[in-house]
This record gives C-alpha cells, sequence and structure tokens, in this order.
C-alpha cells in the first residue's frame, strides 16, 4: 500500500521528456523548436571519445541548429568546470545547452546555465531557491540509467576550495527537455551499471521516506523500486539486453520524479560529502552507505521500510514483528548489493577515522538532510560512516 493522504498541499514538477528507443535522434527536432541558434553541448572525455556528443551535434546540424562542444567535466563536476564552460557559452555566442551523458555533464550544464543568465559564481547559488533568472533551454540526454538529473530540479557541484559537493535545488533547474533514450545505456561497462543502478535505488528508497513525500512521489519511488528489482541484476550480467536497459532507465526516471520533488536524505548528504571530501564516485558511495542508512532510519518509518523490502523482493508480512520487518527489510537491500557486487567499504575507498568528524559537519550542513526521516546527532552520523568503513 503505498500513500494515499493527498491533503496538505504538494508541488510536483517535471520536464517534458520523450521515453524510448531512439529518443536522442530528436535533438534538433527540439532545438528547433525553441528557435535555438546555437547550443553549447556539454559532455565528458569519454563519451567524446565514442562520439555520442557528436551524434547530437550532427542531429542539430541537421535542424539547422550551429554547436560548439565542451568536454572539460569530470565526476563530481567542479566549480570552476562550470565556470569555464560558462565562459566558452558566452564567448561562441550560445543561447542554449545540450547535456549528453550522466549526472556530471548535466548537473554542469544546469550549473553553466545559471551562470550565464544570473552573471554569478555558481557557488552562489548554493541552497535552495536561490536561483533568481532561469537558465537558457536546456536539453538533456542522459546516457547513464541511475542519476535522475535528466528530470530532476537538482544540480550537485563541487566546491573545490572547501572540498565539498553543494546542492543547487531550485525549479529553474529542471532541463525544458529530457530526451531518455535506453539505447545510449549499452555502452556502460558492468560496475558503472551497478552503481548508477544502486543510485537509483537510493534515489527512490530516499524520496519514499522522505518526510517531504507525497502520494505522487510514493508512486514514482516504489514503482522504480520495483523496476531495479526486476532488471539491474540482468543488466549487469547481460549488457546487451534491451529490455533490461529499457526497464534500468525507466526505472531511473521514475526515481528521478520522485527524489525531485520529495528530496533525499541522509544516504545522499552524506554521500556528498564524501564526494566533496575525497572525490569519490557517487553511486558507489550511496550503494555502501544505503543499507547502513536505513538500519538507522527504520523505527521512523518502519510500514514504509517493509513495503521497500517487499518491493526488492521480499515476502515480509503486516503482522510480523518490527525486529523481523528490519530484519527482512535490510536482507532485501543486502542481497541486491551482493549481487550486483557491491562489497567494498568505505575504508577501502581511503576514508579514515580522522575523515569522520569532517564528514559529518558536512553532512549535516547538506540541504538533503532536512528531509531525512530522522534528524541525526553528529555522533550518530559518524557510526553510520564507522559501520560504512
Amino acid at each position: 500500500m503505498v500513500r494515499t493522504d493527498i491533503s496538505e498541499l504538494r508541488k510536483f514538477v517535471a520536464p517534458e521528456f520523450v521515453f524510448g528507443a531512439g529518443a536522442a535522434t530528436l535533438t534538433g527536432q527540439f532545438a528547433a523548436n525553441l528557435s535555438v541558434k546555437k547550443c553549447l553541448v556539454v559532455s565528458c572525455p569519454d563519451l567524446a571519445r565514442i562520439g555520442t556528443p557528436g551524434d547530437a551535434m550532427d542531429s542539430l546540424a541537421r535542424a539547422g541548429v550551429d554547436s560548439v562542444l565542451y568536454t572539460h567535466v569530470t565526476p563530481n563536476p567542479r566549480d570552476i568546470e562550470v565556470m569555464e564552460g560558462a565562459d566558452v557559452y558566452r564567448r561562441e555566442g550560445c543561447d542554449a545547452i545540450v547535456a549528453v551523458g550522466g549526472g556530471s555533464s548535466m548537473d554542469c550544464a544546469k550549473a553553466i546555465g545559471i551562470v550565464c543568465t544570473n552573471n554569478q559564481h555558481v557557488l552562489d547559488f548554493e541552497g535552495v531557491d536561490k536561483v533568481r533568472y532561469p537558465a537558457p533551454p536546456l536539453i538533456c540526454i542522459p546516457t547513464t540509467a541511475g542519476t535522475g538529473a535528466d528530470v530532476s530540479q537538482f544540480c550537485i557541484i563541487n566546491a573545490t576550495e572547501r572540498k565539498v559537493k553543494i546542492a543547487i535545488v531550485s525549479k529553474t533547474m529542471v532541463p525544458d527537455v529530457a530526451l531518455i533514450d535506453p539505447l545510449l545505456t549499452m555502452t556502460m561497462d558492468r560496475d558503472l551499471t551497478a552503481h548508477t543502478g544502486l543510485d537509483a535505488l537510493t534515489h527512490a528508497t530516499e524520496a519514499f521516506v522522505s518526510n517531504a513525500s507525497s502520494a505522487f512521489t510514493d508512486l514514482n519511488a516504489l514503482e522504480a523500486v520495483r523496476l531495479v528489482h526486476a532488471h539491474l541484476l540482468t543488466a549487469i550480467n547481460e549488457p546487451d539486453n534491451l529490455d533490461a536497459r529499457v526497464g534500468m532507465m525507466l526505472a531511473s526516471t521514475y526515481a528521478g520524479l520522485a527524489f525531485s520533488n520529495a528530496i533525499l536524505g541522509a544516504v545522499h548528504a552524506m554521500a556528498h560529502s564524501l564526494g566533496g571530501l575525497l572525490d569519490l564516485p557517487h553511486g558507489l558511495c550511496n550503494a555502501i552507505l544505503l543499507d547502513h542508512v536505513v538500519d538507522y532510519n527504520f523505527d521512523a518509518a518502519p510500514e514504509k521500510y517493509r513495503q521497500l523490502g517487499n518491493a526488492l523482493g521480499g515476502s515480509i508480512p503486516a503482522s510480523a514483528s518490527l525486529e523481523e520487518i528490519k530484519s527482512g527489510t535490510l536482507e532485501a537491500f543486502r542481497q541486491l548489493k551482493r549481487a550486483a557486487g557491491v562489497r567494498d567499504n568505505l575504508h577501502e575507498l581511503g576514508v579514515t577515522s580522522a575523515d569522520l568528524s569532517k564528514l559529518a559537519d558536512c553532512a549535516l550542513a547538506d540541504a538533503c538532510m532536512l528531509t531525512n526521516p530522522k534528524q541525526p546527532t553528529k555522533d550518530e552520523v559518524m557510526g553510520i560512516y564507522e559501520k560504512a568503513c
């Protein structure tokens, strides 16, 4: 059963999106519909090497839209990369942006846009609703199944001097159009498929138990979890299985719509802290932390966690004791993690006991922590990190 109480006011924001094989070929058509003259195409070096952004640029050219490519984007995109991209946008006389890639490319593209329209440094927008003027037209073309950046009002940027990832949350971050093409995920390797898929699971889980959830977000979140359970392992083990790739891209979309509106929780707050301080892979950090945060949060939303455990293949009756529900739920999460090949811990990624205090401080200051179903103390956050080490 999902939440049916809609007596409280809730808003739901989403972009126009086209989902399905071949959606990316419509790039030029949608840019022309937006009366775009010249696009900055934002992507990453790996995708540029295999020609993915080039395909988008060819589509733009066929529609009579000029473009210029910017690929100085790294995982955990940095503020300096955003500002450099904004300089390219202005210098080239662009009037729109196309993002081709995973969450890093899309977040960098979002940030470049608001820097150009507001004439401010990207770090000035940290927090919720701090963007005064909307960005130029933005078309997002995701190439991974998990980030949800293509449908969300989130933008995550690494503040390099502070060594922390900041969250920019604003409906101005919602793209004008998302072209969600599962065919573009067929080149993801095993680890990337696993980590991004577990990122989608984390998005859906945190949105479902968020203190800002609603009937609308619950529907999207729970279906995303079911889809991850149904398709992730097949996508990992059979990378050419189109049905599995479609299922995971749909899971990513549902989860993105859920967390964009219900926001997230402690897993993401803590993962952002890790990514900022130690430049660690975001999806892997989420995967390592997820079950430990479920363990901590459980008593704040036991019925919702029972539903999540069952969506992951458990058979946990409502009549079970709280301890049985908790045990069954945790085992469902941990079983999927193990099957997906995630056996890492934070210590193996370089986290030391000396890092825990700063990591906890940054996590507690993250906007995502506000919608966690429980508000942890610093010692409790440090304790969760310790369990994940």
